[in-house]
C-alpha cells in the first residue's frame, strides 16, 4: 500500500506540470492573438490609404531653428503615386506639450521655404516642399517628434512618416 500512495504523488506532480505547461500555452497564445490584432491593424490602416512610403517627410531636410529670434521647425514632405490626396496633418509633439494642424488651414505660423510666403497647400504627385512652422511658445527646446498623416478621399489615414531626431538648420547650411 505504501508504494501505490508514492506513485499517486509522482502522478500528482506530473498532471500539475503538464497543467502549468498547458496555462503558459495558453496564455500566450492570448497574448499572440492581441498582438497580431493590433498589428493588423495598423498595416491595414496604412495599406487601405494605399500610401505605404509615399508621403514622406525627408529628414535631410528637416531640421530645428532658433537663429530668426523664433523657435521653427523646417520640414520637407515628398508625395510619390498618391490619388485624392485632399490634406496632411502635422503632428509636432515635445517637452509635454504637442501641436497638431492641416497643412491647408490658413495658419500665421506655416510658411513655405525660403519665401516665407503663406504655405499654399499641400505638394503635387510626385512633387515636395519645405515648410516653416514657428512653434508655440510652450516649446521651449527642439521638438521630439514630427509625424505626417494623409488626409485620401475624406478618410484619415495612419501616421505614414515619423522623424525622432532633428539637426540644428544652420548645421545643413
Amino acid at each position: 500500500m505504501l508504494k501505490l500512495k508514492d506513485n499517486k504523488k509522482a502522478v500528482s506532480a506530473v498532471v500539475a506540470t503538464v497543467l502549468l505547461i498547458a496555462l503558459t500555452l495558453a496564455v500566450v497564445g492570448i497574448v499572440w492573438a492581441v498582438v497580431n490584432n493590433l498589428v493588423q491593424d495598423r498595416i491595414q490602416s496604412s495599406e487601405s490609404c494605399g500610401i505605404l512610403n509615399e508621403v514622406e517627410l525627408n529628414p535631410r531636410y528637416t531640421c530645428y531653428n532658433q537663429t530668426t529670434g523664433n523657435d521653427e521647425l523646417w520640414f520637407y514632405i515628398t508625395v510619390g503615386e498618391v490619388e485624392n490626396l485632399e490634406d496632411i496633418l502635422v503632428s509636432i509633439s515635445g517637452q509635454g506639450t504637442g501641436s497638431s494642424f492641416k497643412i491647408t488651414e490658413s495658419l500665421a505660423n506655416l510658411t513655405n521655404y525660403p519665401s516665407r510666403t503663406p504655405a499654399a497647400g499641400i505638394p503635387e504627385k510626385n512633387e515636395g516642399n519645405t515648410y516653416i512652422y514657428t512653434l508655440p511658445a510652450a516649446f521651449t527646446q527642439a521638438p521630439e517628434t514630427v509625424t505626417i498623416s494623409p488626409v485620401i478621399s475624406g478618410e484619415q489615414c495612419g501616421a505614414s512618416s515619423t522623424i525622432n531626431q532633428f539637426d540644428e538648420c544652420s548645421s545643413l547650411a
